[in-house]
């Protein structure tokens, strides 16, 4: 395999291709229309000026000026790019940029002797050819067709040219013969979400001599900027980095109930109905353990920032000072405008760059809206928890249950069998009043009390009260009490 590579200028795409292109090598580029190869093209032809190599743009389907103009729009110049008009409307000019006449009015074979010519007078050791399928709609023989391109690749490969061919995925399908020719492919697409009704891009490497590659569909997008990739990374199964401290809430109670806290570098489901008072929890935990020097992030993808400041305002949990002083950082997750991996990479910032030791996802059903097109919930949580187990960094899963009373299931996404430690939280009817109880259903690394307690949340914070002695058949939706008495008061 080869260990020198080429930059393609855009750095996600670099790491799939383990370091980037193979020298004088020949990329077939393929997609749809507007799936991205030209600005991707763009992108190779100006790290490769940058770079100081010499490089040639033949445009044969979209006029020079054009690409331009097309280029500004992401803020782009470029100068030091020799720029070729190969197009039906191209005429001779003095720019410095080459053109020949209408191909209608010259044979096909013209066609490639100016596409030659080009490539003998700017020795390029970068070229894209935009479009190999405008050479193939000109070509009046597809044996011919094959053979100029074979020659072409040979030609370009012999003067240690490296080469992107852009060509229509449409077209690909009925003729493959193009693609045994190159060293490797490289496949854009763009699609629409059925459920969200959003537009879905992708990049996925087909074929890539010489070298191993990242697998898989991988996530893209066009910014401002030009095009972000975020790789499919399948995260290893490493030995838990467990550190000999607890996760805890600062609240005694609520620490008795887990005998200590929980085991740092595991990962903790609460779990219950809407409004029972999960993430309000999840914050407690987030700032008594910043109060303690870990820093910690909350990714939230149903409240908005200052809604969660308000709700802790009111109960007299300290988030906003841990805010502002950096210690606890609050993300607003839009749910229509992210794939798996794109999240992902954010949480390896978070907890490799920020240094980040707690997170907190809110929740898991508005994850499970973001990430449905991708593939798997489970298959998806599973990668966050093989990548937060390997750094040792705890991780906090807030899933809601649907109704108010009835029947208990800990996760409807199927995930709880993946977390070491379960919260329930639960609301029940005591002599005529609704009251919220708390319970630990689960801890994988220690003991725990099974006890059901009340948890109310008030202008005071957070107050877990004494064990319910008189409550029976709370988890199986049909509580009942046995010689009330006076119910313990927080």
């Amino acid at each position: 395999m080869s260990s020198l590579r080429i930059s393609t200028g855009v750095p996600g795409i670099d790491e799939i291709l383990n370091g980037g292109l193979i020298p004088a090598s020949s990329y077939l580029i393929i997609g749809s229309p507007g799936s991205g190869k030209t600005i991707f093209s763009l992108h190779f032809l100006r790290k490769c000026r940058d770079n100081g190599g010499k490089c040639l743009y033949l445009s044969l389907a979209e006029s020079v000026d054009s690409v331009k103009k097309n280029a500004k729009s992401f803020g782009w110049k470029l100068t030091d790019i020799n720029l070729v008009d190969l197009t039906l409307a191209g005429k001779p000019n003095t720019n410095g940029e080459y053109s020949v006449f209408s191909p209608g009015e010259v044979e096909a074979e013209n066609i490639w002797k100016n596409l030659y010519e080009s490539i003998e007078r700017y020795k390029p050791k970068g070229i894209v050819i935009d479009s190999m399928t405008t050479l193939k709609y000109l070509s009046t023989s597809e044996y011919l067709y094959r053979k100029n391109v074979q020659n072409l690749i040979l030609n370009l490969s012999k003067s240690d040219c490296l080469s992107y061919l852009i060509f229509e995925s449409s077209e690909l399908e009925k003729d493959k013969s193009i693609a045994t020719i190159v060293d490797g492919i490289l496949r854009f697409r763009r699609q629409i979400s059925k459920e969200k009704l959003i537009e879905i891009r992708s990049i996925e490497i087909e074929k890539f001599r010489g070298s191993s590659y990242l697998s898989g569909r991988h996530s893209l997008s066009i910014c401002s900027s030009g095009i972000k990739v975020f790789p499919r990374k399948i995260e290893k199964i490493k030995q838990p980095a467990h550190e000999d401290k607890k996760v805890t809430s600062g609240i005694p109670l609520m620490d008795q109930i887990t005998k200590g806290g929980f085991q740092a570098g595991t990962c903790t489901m609460l779990t219950g109905s809407s409004g029972v008072g999960k993430s309000t929890l999840v914050t407690q935990f987030l700032c008594h353990n910043a109060s303690l020097g870990e820093k910690g992030v909350m990714y939230c993808f149903e409240e908005g920032k200052q809604s969660v400041l308000d709700r802790c305002s009111g109960v007299n949990i300290p988030l906003k000072r841990y805010v502002d002083d950096g210690k606890v950082i609050l993300r607003e997750i839009n749910p229509l405008s992210m794939s798996p991996d794109e999240f992902l990479k954010i949480i390896r910032n978070d907890v490799e760059k920020a240094r980040c030791k707690i997170l907190a996802l809110d929740s898991l059903r508005s994850y499970d809206l973001a990430m449905a097109e991708y593939g798997n919930i489970v298959a998806n949580v599973q990668n966050i928890l093989n990548y937060t187990r390997g750094k040792g960094v705890s991780l906090f899963l807030v899933n809601e249950m649907q109704g108010l009373l009835g029947q208990i299931s800990l996760s409807e996404e199927g995930v709880s069998y993946l977390t070491d430690n379960v919260l329930l939280l639960r609301y029940a009817e005591y002599n005529g009043e609704i009251i919220k109880v708390i319970a630990c259903l689960k801890k994988r690394h220690g003991d725990f009390e099974s006890d059901l307690r009340e948890i109310k949340i008030s202008e005071q914070g957070i107050l877990i009260g004494e064990k319910l002695t008189r409550m029976r058949g709370v988890l199986s939706g049909m509580p009942k009490t046995e010689d009330l008495g006076r119910k313990p008061e927080l």
